[in-house]
């Protein structure tokens, strides 16, 4: 959690030393890695550390310890981003420098917080904000680790990590998969399938369309055309979107105690699934889908809940008759992708989002039988965006449907 405060000159001065020095054991600890073909922690500071004291004698030990851990997370970082083609220099370079802090550099204290400095312990006293004393009031516990940068106007930025032990995963009595697409997210409830919407493909083509009438005729590196970019909020949107999504998923699946299935969707799924589109639209679309944004956002809320997670193979879970294990034959309907096929075997109608939540199902070990003639196989219930964020529960969206067909 990020906390901003305005501190006197000479506090500004002590931690503006400190900072100066880090980025210097920081560079040399990450030239060591470079130069001895490591991101080993241990060894970085095996081979720096008695260099460095030397040359800081009143600088806290501690804070070489800390600038090795986080030479060690830069390089490891720096090797990921080089194997998937994606580092633009041949080395790690310290641009922007975040003081790494461990349990004996700082204390924390609702009144005040110290940070250990060169010429002694300096304190700082942020305001907090209503959503810190929403995780400090429900038994979230403060990280011994925290970070803090220093901006223009003796401005500290200081960030505060909350932790809490992970609750041990339930035996759980139900399933509930997720199948996750491009444009919806897909539920199954006590076998009555939902069609969530995410309206992915609006915010998409939206923003894109914007970012073209900025750029047109102007070089993106025009101060004013970047600024204009920045401040657009794709991103934000569907992280938004995601996580109450997320939130609204697991939450169900804790209440009646049951567990999540998902597609164990490969690592570049975007990529693979583009690799014989050739509509750029539709390339534009998938690739800003953020599959495993979605998936990951789901796991890591189970994991806070202790929901168990099931991943199983995604491979054919749309095309395959959930009851026969035929081929189910899409017929152009004009758009991108058919959503409604029909068995080969059975001849029953399948929406390709239903069909691949009972495999998913299935795929998990779920034996119980699949309901045949009903109208959800094929014209699955949708929930518009704005009605599942207003919603408490997914239960309570099923039992509105529930009405609104008794009342029907």
């Amino acid at each position: 959690m990020k906390l901003r405060v305005r501190v006197d000159h000479a506090t500004y001065s002590a931690l503006k030393e400190v900072e100066e020095e880090y980025r210097e054991v920081l560079e040399e600890a990450i030239n060591y890695g470079l130069s001895n073909k490591t991101t080993s922690f241990t060894r970085i500071k095996a081979g720096v550390y008695r260099t460095e004291r030397e040359k800081h004698k009143d600088l806290p030990s501690h804070y070489i310890y800390t600038a090795c851990e986080d030479a060690s997370e830069r390089l490891s970082s720096f090797e990921k981003l080089k194997k998937r083609g994606k580092a633009y220099t041949e080395r790690p370079s310290v641009r922007k420098v975040t003081v790494h802090l461990d349990d004996h550099l700082w204390r924390f204290g609702l009144d005040k917080i110290s940070i250990s400095t060169k010429r002694g312990r300096v304190f700082i006293s942020p305001a907090f904000p209503k959503v810190f004393w929403r995780y400090y009031n429900k038994g979230w516990l403060i990280a011994s680790e925290a970070r803090f940068r220093l901006l223009k106007g003796n401005v500290v930025e200081f960030y505060v990590i909350f932790k809490r032990d992970e609750p041990k995963p339930y035996e759980p009595k139900a399933l509930i998969p997720v199948d996750l697409n491009e444009d919806s997210v897909s539920v199954l409830i006590n076998n009555k399938p939902l069609l969530l919407e995410t309206n992915a493909k609006k915010i998409t083509l939206g923003y894109e369309y914007r970012r073209r009438v900025i750029t047109a005729g102007k070089s993106t590196k025009v101060r004013e055309v970047r600024r204009k970019l920045r401040k657009l909020r794709e991103r934000d949107k569907k992280a938004d979107i995601r996580r109450k999504l997320a939130r609204l998923i697991v939450k169900e699946a804790f209440e009646s105690r049951s567990a999540i299935v998902l597609e164990d969707l490969p690592r570049r799924a975007p990529e693979h699934m583009i690799k014989d589109i050739k509509d750029k639209q539709l390339r534009l679309r998938i690739y800003r889908s953020a599959f495993s944004s979605m998936k990951n956002a789901i796991v890591e809320k189970a994991r806070e809940f202790g929901v168990p997670v099931v991943l199983v193979n995604p491979s054919h879970t749309s095309s395959t008759c959930p009851v026969h294990g035929a081929e189910i034959v899409y017929r152009p309907d004009g758009g991108d992708a058919p959503r409604v096929g029909v068995c080969e075997k059975g001849k029953e109608r399948w929406h390709r989002d239903v069909a691949a939540l009972y495999n998913l199902a299935r795929r998990a070990g779920d034996v119980s039988p699949v309901p045949l003639g009903s109208k959800e196989s094929h014209d699955p219930p949708t929930v518009e965006l704005g009605r599942w964020l207003r919603a408490k529960s997914l239960h309570s969206i099923v039992i509105e449907r529930k009405m609104i067909e008794m009342r029907v």
